[in-house]
């Protein structure tokens, strides 16, 4: 399946404007990039584009946020390139790996791309959902829930229809990724005291996540995603188990991102 990209007409007129504000005829234009792919990541890449929307700290004002993070994740892929190394984290150090050829040849898979844009571009606003649950026969019970709290999202999984089961593990899996990659530093916190290293007693009895639980349960449900017959359906299953097989290699282009371009913005652009 290769998956839409989600600009809108502002987009366009947004990078047409930013590239080539002398074009008389703008709509013929926009249709051009449309239609052309190559003519398209032309304009994404340009360095006038990634300069003015790391420029404006109001700037989802003026593009939509699948415009913004694809940019970010092209710029990203190309620097990397340059690079040539990406950076493993761990408590005490960081590690240069030499693999960021590889996280090149994965982001050169447009489908990948665009899942990872619109992925970022969702956990811009979190949005509270009701559930009823069959606590027992006869009885249920009404909960509410943010759809960035894993854990009662992962409780849930059980509790739903199977039609429902598929959007759960996608984002699961997708909070798993967005975590590890955009706010690696809000773990351990968390997890453990950072002075002494000793483990947080349980918060009203949820577990703790460390970083190896977050790829653990990342990996898993992109696993249970790309099993799910809806996915199969949907011709989205061999994007799942590439997120499942290359979940680590796949979190080094939003490391990259946040430590580079949205270092100051990352808290203000993500509720």
């Amino acid at each position: 399946m290769k998956l839409k990209s989600n600009l809108t007409d502002r987009d366009y007129d947004f990078l047409i404007d930013t590239v080539s504000p002398e074009v008389r005829d703008k709509q013929q234009l926009r249709r051009v990039i449309k239609e052309d792919d190559d003519v398209r990541n032309t304009y994404l890449t340009d360095e006038k584009v990634f300069r003015r929307i790391l420029g404006d700290e109001d700037m989802f004002l003026h593009v939509s946020p699948a415009l913004f993070f694809e940019v970010l994740l092209r710029r990203a892929v190309a620097d990397l390139e340059e690079i040539g190394y990406t950076l493993e984290k761990t408590r005490h150090m960081k590690i240069p790996i030499f693999d960021s050829n590889q996280v090149r040849d994965l982001l050169a898979q447009e489908d990948l791309l665009l899942y990872l844009a619109d992925m970022l571009s969702s956990f811009t606003k979190i949005e509270s959902h009701v559930m009823y649950v069959k606590m027992r026969e006869g009885i249920l019970e009404k909960i509410r829930f943010n759809n960035m709290d894993i854990h009662s999202l992962m409780r849930f999984c059980n509790a739903v229809e199977n039609e429902i089961q598929l959007a759960l593990y996608k984002r699961i899996a997708d909070i798993c990724l967005f975590i590890l990659g955009i706010f690696p530093d809000s773990i351990e916190p968390g997890y453990r005291y950072p002075s002494s290293g000793q483990l947080r007693p349980l918060f009203r009895g949820k577990p703790r996540l460390s970083p190896e639980d977050y790829e653990t349960e990342g990996r898993k449900f992109y696993k249970l995603a790309a099993e799910h017959q809806a996915a199969k359906e949907l011709d989205l299953s061999e994007i799942f188990e590439t997120l499942h097989e290359h979940f680590i290699q796949l979190k080094k282009p939003l490391n990259f991102i946040a430590d580079h371009y949205l270092q100051y913005t990352r808290n203000k652009l993500f509720i």
